[in-house]
C-alpha cells in the first residue's frame, strides 16, 4: 500500500477532487449495489494478491536463471585459466 501512495498513483488522483471521488463512488453503488460492493472489493483483492505473487515468482525466476548462466560463466573462465596456467 506504501509503494501505491509513493508511485504513480498518487500523479493519477493529484487531479481528481473530493467530489469527483465522491461521484465515482456513488455511480459505482448504484451500478453493483451495495450488497455487491463487498463481494466486488474482495474479489478484486484475491486478483491483485495472485498478480503480485505471479510477478514475484516471475522475478524470482529471472535471478535464478541469471545466476545459473553466470556460474556456468564463471567456470568456463576459471578453466581457461586453469588450463592456461598448466602450459609449460
Amino acid at each position: 500500500m506504501y509503494q501505491l501512495l509513493n508511485g504513480n498513483f498518487i500523479a493519477f488522483l493529484q487531479g481528481i477532487g473530493t467530489t469527483e471521488i465522491l461521484i465515482i463512488f456513488f455511480a459505482i453503488l448504484l451500478l453493483f449495489g451495495a450488497k455487491k460492493l463487498p463481494e466486488l472489493a474482495r474479489g478484486m483483492g484475491k486478483s491483485i494478491k495472485e498478480f503480485k505473487k505471479a510477478a514475484h515468482e516471475v522475478e524470482e525466476d529471472i535471478r535464478t536463471s541469471i545466476d545459473a548462466e553466470e556460474s556456468v560463466e564463471n567456470k568456463e573462465e576459471n578453466k581457461i585459466e586453469a588450463s592456461e596456467n598448466d602450459k609449460p
